[in-house]
């Protein structure tokens, strides 16, 4: 059976593209969970429409991304933390709390973007990816001190 995808689907393909995918799955779970329409020309008109749209939406966000990185490029952050004699942290500097710290400093950022691999355990300076959008990446630094 023939459709038409109205959203990106991994492994199957892109929004608008046609795909060849058998009747059960498009019955079961592409029609009702609306992520795909049938093939008939009628849809093809009104999928290309909404994929227009949406190119024009994420070309904005996307450009609005782009933008905040060249801001945030230069941004530095710093979290006091108490630490034991070998600078070992007691805990450990995770997303939220750089995601806080920038909302300090008037950048809201959500935590799931911070792209920190494990949570920071020593004290020193740190540089964190910041993904903003599929690929627009602004890097943060993160200085981590003794807390008094």
């Amino acid at each position: 059976m023939e459709v038409i995808l109205r959203e990106d689907i991994e492994n199957l393909g892109t929004r608008g593209q046609v795909v060849k995918v058998a009747p059960g799955y498009a019955r079961n779970f592409l029609l009702p969970k609306r992520m795909a329409v049938a093939a008939t020309e009628s849809n093809r008109k009104i999928v290309e429409q909404e994929r227009q749209a949406h190119l024009r939406k994420e070309a904005k966000v996307k450009g609005e991304a782009e933008d905040l990185a060249k801001i945030m490029t230069g941004a530095t952050v710093r979290i006091a933390q108490k630490a034991g004699e070998n600078d070992q942290l007691f805990g450990s500097v995770t997303a939220k709390d750089i995601s806080d710290a920038l909302a300090a400093q008037s950048y809201n950022i959500d935590r799931r973007k911070i792209q920190l691999e494990e949570p920071i355990r020593s004290l020193g300076e740190f540089k964190v990816p910041v993904r903003l959008y599929k690929d627009v990446v602004a890097e943060v630094t993160v200085i981590v001190t003794k807390e008094e």
